[in-house]
């Protein structure tokens, strides 16, 4: 078992009391209603499971109920870092650099 940090009750919970809800940062289409069906289709299915750093977004489900994200390494488990819905994350990987320009 591990603890989970709640960036919005401010306290270290048993990890029971959350549930994974997926990738972070999928930004919705700017007009769904012009999507092709495969555009649409990957919106909603497709997502990244890398090995090492990933941005997932979690729900402290039998605490406070809000969703946050997790930056967590997928190889160790290590949490990095925690954050509020709508902040960004500061422990990016290489490929995240690359994919906004940053590295």
């Amino acid at each position: 078992m591990f603890y989970i940090y709640c960036p919005y009750c401010q306290e270290h919970r048993e990890e029971e009391e959350f549930h994974a809800a997926g990738q972070a940062h999928i930004a919705r289409p700017a007009d769904p209603d012009n999507c092709t069906d495969e555009e649409w289709g990957d919106y909603l299915y497709f997502r990244k499971n890398p090995r090492g750093l990933h941005h997932e977004m979690w729900v402290h489900a039998a605490g406070c109920r809000k969703f946050f994200n997790m930056t967590r390494d997928t190889q160790s488990y290590e949490i990095k870092e925690v954050y509020k819905m709508g902040e960004q994350p500061q422990i990016v990987s290489e490929q995240d650099s690359i994919a906004r320009g940053t590295a």
